[in-house]
C-alpha cells in the first residue's frame, strides 16, 4: 500500500470516521475513498489533496521512495 492511502486510512480511522462519512465530511464521492485507501495509483491529485487537507496535509512533489 502506498504512503498516502495508508495515512488517509489511518487517519480517517483515529478520527473515528467511516469511510462513506469521511466521503461526505471532504465532499468526496465513497468510490474514490475506497479506492484512495486501497492504493489506487491513477486517482486524481485534486481530489488526494482534497482528502488530505481534512488533515491539514497536502501532496507536494518529491522524490520516489523505492521499497
Amino acid at each position: 500500500m502506498n504512503t498516502i492511502a495508508e495515512f488517509v486510512k489511518q487517519k480517517r480511522k483515529e478520527t473515528g470516521l467511516t469511510q462513506e462519512e469521511f466521503a461526505i465530511r471532504s465532499g468526496l464521492g465513497l468510490r474514490f475513498v475506497r479506492e484512495l485507501e486501497q492504493g489506487k495509483e491513477t486517482v486524481r491529485m485534486d481530489k488526494v489533496n482534497q482528502a488530505l487537507a481534512m488533515f491539514g496535509m497536502e501532496a507536494i512533489p518529491g522524490r520516489k521512495v523505492r521499497e
